[in-house]
């Protein structure tokens, strides 16, 4: 059963069946994992209720980022098994010079204390991770990640992270842009909104990525 199995219309399904969306791309030989702002920001020190979860950080995302924790681990294991390439790109601290269109659309974003950038515990970077700070949505907007992918021969992105309507979204058109294979872990990417999260992960697997459970690309890499 597909996320947006109960959200999407069969009559939307359809449509996009006859304008030729949603065919089957393979993943390549040389995929990197990107952790998608996995911080104490947008998951919170434990799981709550989302209206719970917003007293402590008003950025969470609540119980379903709890969900997509041991999803993401599993994907983390099997690229560090392999000495695969693992990249966090992650939101950095704000500073004065952040404010602008992003302060006006979410306040919010803006005054997270400290503790809210933290790694969560249970999908900490390594020593030998790449660690990616950014500022807007996309992981390739203003950032080296292009330049650190060709040097590392990758022809595939695995994501993962928050949310599925913003950076995650954001960073797999970009990377599709670039030309390279997206795979997007259905449950390893979270949001604050269960339609809106339905919807993208429905949007991206028509055009952009193959969108698979973390079990299921974890097998179609192994066979790559």
């Amino acid at each position: 059963m597909k996320p947006w199995d109960k959200i999407i219309p069969a009559s939307d399904l359809e449509r996009y069946a006859l304008a030729g969306f949603g065919g089957s791309a393979p993943l390549g030989k040389k995929p990197a994992l990107l952790i998608i702002d996995v911080q104490y920001r947008t998951v919170g020190t434990r799981p709550m209720p989302f209206e719970e979860a917003v007293k402590e950080f008003q950025t969470s995302c609540g119980e379903v980022a709890w969900k997509a924790i041991p999803n993401i681990a599993k994907l983390l294991s099997y690229f560090r098994e392999n000495k695969l390439p693992v990249i966090y790109p992650y939101v950095a601290p704000k500073t004065v010079h952040d404010y602008g269109r992003l302060a006006e659309k979410s306040p919010g974003i803006m005054g997270v204390p400290q503790k809210g950038y933290d790694f969560v515990e249970e999908i900490a970077p390594r020593p030998e991770d790449l660690l990616l700070p950014k500022r807007h949505p996309s992981a390739f907007f203003g950032t080296p990640l292009v330049s650190y992918l060709v040097d590392l021969g990758v022809d595939t992105l695995i994501v993962t992270g928050c949310s599925t309507s913003g950076c995650v979204r954001g960073t797999v058109v970009d990377g599709f842009s670039y030309n390279f294979r997206v795979g997007v872990a259905s449950d390893g990417v979270y949001d604050r909104s269960e339609v809106s999260h339905a919807v993208n992960l429905f949007d991206l697997a028509s055009k952009y990525a193959e969108v698979a459970l973390a079990d299921e690309l974890i097998s179609k890499l192994a066979t790559a």
